[in-house]
Formats: C-alpha cells, structure tokens, sequence
C-alpha cells in the first residue's frame, strides 16, 4: 500500500464516521405565542411541511421577532446538550434547555456538520436547511450576556419531510 492508497482508507473511514453518528432527544420545547416562554413536552407533533403542532410559526399569524418572515428551515429548531454544558463550564453561563429558544434538545449529534442532510428525529425525519444563530433578542429575554459566548454555536433549522410523534428520549441517526 502507498501513501496514497492510506491517503484514500483514511477519508473512506472519515466519510463512514460522519454517516453513521447516532445520538438522543434530551428535551422537547414550543411555544404558542411570541415572547411567552417556552414550554417542556414529553412528545411533540411534529406535521411534515408545517411545522410543530400548537407552535406559533404554525399558527401562521403570529407577530414578533422573525415571525414575519416564512421559512421552512424554521420549522423545527434543534440544539446541543454539549453547546450548554460548554457555555457553563467556558463562560460560567447557565442556559436551561427551554432558554435557547430552541424546539429540540440533542446530545451526541453533530449539528453543525448536517446542513443540507436528512436523518432521523425518532419515527420522523427531518432536513437540515441552515444553522440558526442566536440573535441578541435573546439575551433580552434572559437577561444573561449569552450572545458573544454562543456566537460559533449554533442550533440547526430543519424542514419536516415525515411527520409524526417525537419523543424524549428518541434516537436521532443518519439515514
């Protein structure tokens, strides 16, 4: 074998690493009206090309930061367990999983890695459209600096493609 051919094993075995992740729903959130906060579920509906039952981007009517523009990435949001525990222990910040605003809580996925990919939120599946930075709109709602320390994590915009019930504790793969 020559260097090249090394060279080739090992993108195969990157390419085959990146494929075959798998990680978990650690918690479930939405909303029904804008700056209310967001509430804790132990399922959600998920309805494919609309977004989550009971959310506000699905009622469609709703006003307030970002409402007024249709987007079907904004259909379900999801973010890290590991972008939290980060803050915590490199900034001293504690964010709760409802105060990121955010729809999903994963662990062990590699959101940022997903864009453009379909894989799996428990029976349902998802497209990732584009990452979702955090606005400062946030720290307004929090009163916490969170803007600067959360600028290079991102959560994950995601349009529905098989709706269904999504639950804690459901698995998240490739597909």
């Amino acid at each position: 074998m020559n260097e090249g051919d090394t060279m080739d094993a090992t993108v195969a075995e990157t390419e085959q690493a990146t494929t075959y992740w798998q990680g978990v729903v650690r918690f479930l959130h939405k909303t029904p009206r804008a700056f209310l906060p967001m509430r804790s579920f132990p399922s959600l509906e998920l309805i494919a090309g609309r977004g989550i039952e009971g959310d506000r981007y699905l009622i469609g009517h709703e006003t307030g930061f970002y409402s007024h523009k249709p987007e079907e990435g904004r259909q379900i949001t999801l973010f890290e367990m590991e972008t939290l525990e980060a803050l915590k222990r490199d900034h001293g910040i504690e964010m709760l999983p409802d105060e990121h605003r955010r729809n999903v809580t994963v662990e062990g996925v590699p959101l940022n890695h997903l864009v453009g990919r379909r894989f799996r939120l428990g029976e349902t599946v998802v497209e990732a459209t584009r990452l979702s930075t955090p606005c400062r709109h946030i720290e307004e709602i929090l009163g916490k600096a969170v803007f600067d320390p959360m600028i290079n994590r991102s959560g994950l915009n995601c349009k529905i493609i098989a709706g269904g019930t999504l639950r804690v504790g459901d698995v998240v793969r490739a597909i």
